[in-house]
């Protein structure tokens, strides 16, 4: 060890008191500094609020977004308590604001349930606050009370009397501490809708002043209408099921129902939490599900020696899965799995016993979920069989890889790139042009199979769709592992018209279906053609845009000796064109394709691709007028 090694020793040990950890360390409170981070202060104050309307004492929250960044959120709850706290001898109100693990939610005589159990919710936006300000009505009187990174500026003061109870908190967050500062709206919308779902008749506002842009929400019929919602373009195969029931101090709420799809929809909240890792609420409802199906097929003669797995029971199911309990014992500091034990036997006991009833008083609906079920069950075993013959050929598990694939170099993941390519025109000049070290070439011959229409095994008799899975070499649906992904950049480059845009949207939907892992990692982007090429004299210019076109040409003098080429396809430009253009890292413009909102995209993709006609056209009308550069 050195010398300055040898001087570790009690003063080198730093305590970091009350809020200055949470300046020190603000990931470990939030999750980053980023954009997840900077939204994650939104929800740590919408969910006081929402704990009030738990509490039965709140019915309207609104969220603004200011031209400033600045965030208000205002609710007419109780208002926080502004007494003095015996212990600390300063307001309750600043107890609350300025102290970790301090708040109601500890007690269970003020809230009974609380998603923010953790208790360090509003301290840490106001630890992480460049300015905040909080207000207060409550027993007649307007309390008002400014902080800046954590620190009060101000005393709790009475500025004025008020008839009406609740909080109000406006927060700027610090930009000393996070990378970005806009707000996305889209992000916080999809946040507070679901919160209005899980809440019934709670109704929730968002505004952005900053583009005059706003969202209400409020649903009477509570997670039932939320899989109206999920479902409403889809075919349902029978009513919704609704289970509503309390046991030993757990409120379950389920609503299921199946439609003519193949995608699975089941989402599980836990005290308004979002467990996107599921958890033992998850394990308990996925074990009654199949329980309940494969003994009531036994018992009435539909199954013929038939099991139905867990993911047989869950083909084309939409279900919401809400429970609320005391004390939740979560998974990590993000919330994202619950681990209560006792919960798993309840949950399965409470809705086992509401799906058989279901099942016995509907047997005109039993006979439609077992039929589903039972043909998702041989499409299965058909999909097994095409895996095991696609291994026999050597693609899906790694063993050779597709011919018309020009590789890279490179065997780093994190270095490589693949280029989906439409078309062997494209392909032919995207591998003269490329960068053989890190990108690596796949042309794709035609349209790939509308993957939306067809069950797996369909699927993996697709040539196209064949050669792509060996290609990236982490496998597809229930076994991909995205540790095996080859490129952690996939890039869809198709030409820039109708056929293109086909598919490109093709491609989307079967990323998003059966690798949507790969979405989620932010592995896969959408390359950018030029849409023109401007030439005057020996001056040549690429533009991506219409206006950017009408610009040059403005600043170029006018149509006068201009000459504008309007590319189509990919095909149409040389390998150096397509480098310097498309491929070159220092110059490209490439779109990463993210899931902000999983319901609406499930929404968009079951529109855009299914077999409902009608929605389709009403989504064209409704969208027309916004789209550009049409090739007709």
């Amino acid at each position: 060890m050195s010398e300055n090694n040898n001087n570790y020793d009690a003063s080198q040990i730093q305590v970091l008191a009350g809020l200055e950890a949470v300046r020190k360390r603000p990931g470990m409170y939030i999750g980053s500094t980023g954009q997840r981070g900077l939204h994650h202060l939104v929800y740590e104050v919408v969910d006081n609020s929402i704990d009030e309307a738990l509490a039965g004492f709140c019915t309207s929250i609104n969220v603004v977004i200011h031209n400033d960044e600045r965030i208000t959120v205002t609710d007419d709850g109780r208002g926080i308590p502004v007494d003095e706290h015996s212990k600390f001898k300063i307001s309750a109100a600043e107890v609350v604001m300025t102290k970790l693990h301090a708040g109601g939610k500890f007690d269970k005589n003020t809230y009974k349930v609380s998603g923010g159990l953790h208790g360090v919710g509003v301290s840490v936006v106001n630890a992480l606050s460049k300015e905040l300000e909080l207000i207060i009505n409550r027993d007649g009187k307007t309390y008002k009370q400014k902080y800046s990174r954590g620190k009060p500026l101000t005393k709790l003061e009475v500025v004025g009397e008020s008839k009406t109870a609740g909080t109000k908190i406006s927060f700027l967050a610090d930009d000393s501490i996070f990378d970005v500062k806009e707000h996305n709206f889209d992000i916080l919308a999809t946040r507070l809708r679901e919160l209005a779902f899980l809440n019934k008749g709670l109704e929730i506002t968002i505004i952005d002043e900053r583009n005059n842009k706003t969202k209400a929400f409020k649903y009477d019929g509570g997670i039932v209408s939320f899989v109206e919602h999920i479902d409403k373009n889809k075919n349902p195969l029978h009513k919704i099921i609704y289970v509503n029931k309390e046991k030993e101090k757990i409120d379950l709420e389920i609503a299921m129902q199946y439609n003519e799809g193949f995608a699975e929809n089941v989402f599980a909240f836990v005290n308004n939490i979002n467990t996107i890792d599921g958890g033992t609420h998850l394990m308990g409802f996925k074990a009654a599900l199949t329980k309940s199906i494969n003994n009531y097929g036994t018992k009435n003669n539909l199954l013929k020696d038939i099991k139905l797995s867990s993911d047989d029971v869950r083909e084309g199911l939409t279900a919401v899965l809400s429970i609320k309990i005391p004390e939740p014992q979560f998974e990590g500091q993000t919330k994202a799995k619950l681990g209560n034990s006792e919960v798993k036997g309840l949950v399965e006991s409470i809705f086992g016993d509401a799906l058989r009833e279901f099942l016995e008083e509907n047997p005109s609906d039993a006979r439609k979920i077992i039929e589903k079920s039972v043909s998702a069950a041989k499409a299965r075993d058909a999909a097994r069989k095409a895996r095991d013959l696609a291994r026999r050929k050597n693609a899906l598990d790694g063993g050779g890889l597709p011919g018309k694939l020009a590789d890279c170099s490179s065997r780093e993941p994190s270095k490589s790139e693949l280029y989906l390519v439409e078309g062997d025109s494209a392909g032919g000049s995207a591998k003269q042009g490329r960068n053989r070290e890190f990108q690596a070439i796949l042309p794709l011959r035609g349209k790939i199979i509308n993957v939306e229409k067809a069950r797996l095994h369909k699927i993996l008799s697709n040539n196209e769709i064949i050669t792509m899975i060996t290609a990236i070499g982490a496998g597809i649906g229930e076994e991909f592992n995205i540790d095996k992904t080859r490129y952690h950049k996939i890039v869809i480059m198709t030409d820039a018209d109708v056929d293109g845009a086909h598919i490109r949207t093709l491609l989307l939907t079967f990323f998003y279906r059966y690798m949507p892992q790969i979405l989620e990692a932010g592995y896969l982007y959408i390359a950018q053609p030029p849409l023109y090429k401007v030439k005057k004299g020996k001056l040549e210019h690429y533009t991506y845009t219409e206006r950017q076109k009408d610009e040059l040409i403005e600043k170029l003098g006018g149509d006068q000796g201009i000459n504008i080429q309007r590319y189509k396809g990919l095909g149409e430009m040389n390998p150096s064109q397509l480098w310097d253009t498309t491929m070159d890292p220092a110059t490209r413009t490439l779109q990463q394709v993210t899931v902000q909102d999983a319901i609406e995209a499930d929404s968009l993709f079951t529109i855009l691709m299914g077999d409902e006609v009608a929605p389709r056209r009403e989504f064209i009308e409704q969208n027309a007028k916004l789209a550009k550069n049409i090739d007709v």
